[in-house]
């Protein structure tokens, strides 16, 4: 391949059209990078809470003392801020005179229920982007293909021989755009299916959770009502 027929000399010499729609995807490109690092950053912060919490919770830590820990915590998130959430409010329901124990489970299931979907929202944060990046990016890498080949062949009808070495670099920077397509979506694509498996897995568990806790304040309810 001559330097003229460089990847970068292409670039350069390319369309206008053609370079914004190559700005545009490495841009996307980027972008969709940075989301991945930090969604994959939180993702596991958020997997070592629960791990962390759940090992705390089963080992028959008293549900004051735990609570009193947990609260007192800056910026509390995942299981820790669903427990807190449901605990506090089964106290202030525990507190009001004559509530039956269905009443206080359903309001304590309730109180976790909001904290859950607030936490699975902000795990949710960004993936969005990713899958439109995932989705559109090879579409807008071949609007850039197609007015590339079709700038080079209305080129080429103006003169009278045409040769193989009139229409390639047109034709090879109209490819380029499909390629910085292709670079921008599997990326976000990949990541968008692998964080969306972590965030189910996680909200599977905290519903899990849920369920478990809401049983045994249940109980407890029953048994001092008893």
């Amino acid at each position: 391949m001559t330097s003229d027929m460089s990847i970068a000399s292409l670039v350069l010499e390319a369309s206008f059209v053609v370079q914004l729609i190559m700005l545009i995807l490495l841009g996307m490109s980027v972008v969709s990078w940075a989301y991945i690092f930090q969604r994959n950053s939180a993702l596991k912060s958020a997997q070592a809470e629960l791990r962390e919490f759940e090992d705390t919770f089963w080992s028959g830590a008293d549900l004051n003392t735990l609570y009193s820990e947990l609260s007192q915590r800056e910026n509390g998130f995942g299981s820790s801020l669903i427990f807190c959430s449901g605990f506090k409010e089964y106290v202030r329901l525990r507190k009001t005179a004559g509530i039956t124990p269905e009443a206080i489970s359903d309001g304590t299931y309730r109180a976790m229920r909001v904290a859950m979907s607030r936490e699975v929202d902000e795990l949710e944060t960004r993936l969005p982007f990713l899958a439109t990046v995932g989705s559109i990016s090879p579409y807008i890498g071949l609007l850039g293909t197609v007015y590339g080949i079709m700038t080079a062949f209305i080129a080429l009808g103006e003169v009278k021989q045409a040769t193989l070495q009139m229409v390639a670099p047109g034709i090879a920077e109209a490819l380029i755009a499909t390629a910085l397509g292709l670079v921008a979506a599997i990326p976000a694509y990949v990541a968008y299916n692998r964080f969306s498996t972590k965030v189910e897995k996680l909200e599977n568990a905290y519903g899990n959770f849920m369920e478990e806790f809401s049983a045994i304040l249940n109980r407890q309810s029953l048994a001092s009502r008893g």
